[in-house]
């Protein structure tokens, strides 16, 4: 599994011009099964990113999880994520699990993080989705499992 993270103030996903869902100060997800990912990729991210320390203490040094802060997370699915760009000009998806199988595995992803009593909000898989967001610092990282 991939996953790039930010550090945001509020972010959120808007389906046909309606709020779907959206949170104050956290972690936006946007995350991606790959081909071969199983449950234990989900727990061991789930685990990183619920200990990730980024968030920053009184001193400013990136020294805090979400938990420690009591932050909120959106996940949101991005299958672009597995996308190679390597040749050509039009990225290859073959590293993308199928949609049945991604779906599983996103789902479980989700519900793996709410154990951590992690207040977590989605995306829908599989819609068209705008995602909105205010990174704070910028802060951006790229995790994989």
């Amino acid at each position: 599994m991939k996953a790039v993270i930010q550090r945001v103030k509020q972010a959120s996903v808007t389906i046909d011009g309606e709020i779907y869902s959206a949170i104050n100060f956290g972690l936006l997800v946007l995350v991606c099964v790959e081909k071969g990912d199983t449950i234990e990729n989900a727990k061991k991210l789930a685990d990183k990113l619920s200990k990730l320390r980024i968030f920053e203490d009184e001193d400013q040094k990136m020294n805090k999880s979400i938990m420690d802060i009591n932050g909120e997370m959106l996940v949101v699915s991005q299958f672009t994520l597995a996308g190679d760009c390597k040749k050509g000009t039009r990225p290859s998806f073959d590293k993308a699990a199928a949609p049945d199988e991604a779906k599983k595995l996103y789902e479980t992803f989700v519900e793996i993080l709410k154990e951590y009593k992690i207040p977590v909000k989605t995306g829908k898989f599989r819609a068209m989705m705008d995602v909105a967001l205010i990174n704070n610092g910028p802060v951006t990282f790229i995790v994989e499992k």
